[in-house]
């Protein structure tokens, strides 16, 4: 492989790591600052949210309802550097009830999750989430 290409799988795998670091930390202001301003974001089944302050939202109505910290972390990157996936297990607690889901009363859940990532000049220009929704549903919903 060239260097170059060594150099930008790497520059990626490092980018693609800080932004979950810095998920697991609650440090919002630090994973919006390693996207573009007008990054792309697909919601897990749901609409594709486009700006950092779309993703600032989010990341507040995330915060209101969870607690969650990502173990396991894979992260898996294109040769140019351009695209990147990534594998993780959600270690989280359900703790206030989110518009349209199940009452929520600090129940805990484990659940594999993925996102898919495209870069541009070194900031995330797309993160797209996914999960099985009724695996997390049948969690927080057990008695």
């Amino acid at each position: 492989m060239p260097a170059d290409t060594s150099a930008s799988t790497r520059a990626a795998t490092d980018l693609i790591g800080a932004y979950y670091a810095a998920f697991n930390r609650a440090d919002w202001s630090g994973m919006l600052a390693l996207l573009t301003d007008d990054v792309a974001h697909d919601l897990n089944q749901g609409a594709r949210e486009t700006g950092r302050e779309a993703f600032a939202a989010f990341l507040a109505r995330m915060d209101a309802h969870y607690a969650e910290q990502l173990h396991d972390i894979v992260v898996m990157v294109s040769a140019d550097g351009r695209q990147a996936a990534a594998e993780y297990v959600v270690h989280g607690e359900y703790r206030s009830t989110d518009e349209g889901l199940p009452a929520a009363r600090g129940q805990r859940y484990t659940l594999p999750g993925g996102a898919f990532f495209d870069l541009r000049d070194g900031r995330i220009a797309r993160v797209s989430n996914y999960y099985n929704l009724q695996d997390w549903i049948a969690q927080v919903t057990r008695d």
